[in-house]
């Protein structure tokens, strides 16, 4: 994986409109942990459909982009698989049971109103290897 850091330069609105859509996500990723922890039998559908509901019930989530919506079901649907898998596997130690976010930072699409930020960076791939 090849990771490119960037500052963005951006308004005072466009850093509140990411934050909104950041706590958004957040939200909706915890929504679906809960539904998780709550109803047995729960699955990776189950969550995808939930952010359409989550969609529909809260006018702050419809804002955000289906896409991002349901890459925030994915993430938390990737937790628990994880859990499941390091328990199949035995894992000794702690399993890493899905806990709820309350710090992060995540990549999105938006209808937020961010628009285009300036960045700056490097874009100096040749640089690193694959391996690295």
């Amino acid at each position: 994986m090849i990771i490119i850091e960037f500052k963005a330069y951006g308004k005072k609105h466009q850093y509140q409109a990411i934050d909104e859509a950041i706590r958004t996500v957040r939200f909706i990723r915890n929504s679906c942990i809960r539904l998780w922890m709550d109803n047995k039998g729960t699955g990776k559908y189950d969550l995808s459909k939930y952010c359409k509901v989550l969609a529909k019930q809260f006018p702050f989530a419809d804002e955000l982009n289906s896409t991002a919506r349901q890459a925030a079901a994915e993430r938390a649907w990737s937790s628990i698989a994880r859990f499941y898998d390091n328990c199949k596997k035995k894992v000794p130690g702690k399993k890493g049971f899905p806990r709820f976010q309350k710090h992060c930072r995540i990549t999105f699409s938006d209808k937020k109103g961010i628009g285009k930020l300036k960045l700056k960076g490097t874009w100096d791939l040749w640089r690193f290897e694959k391996k690295q």
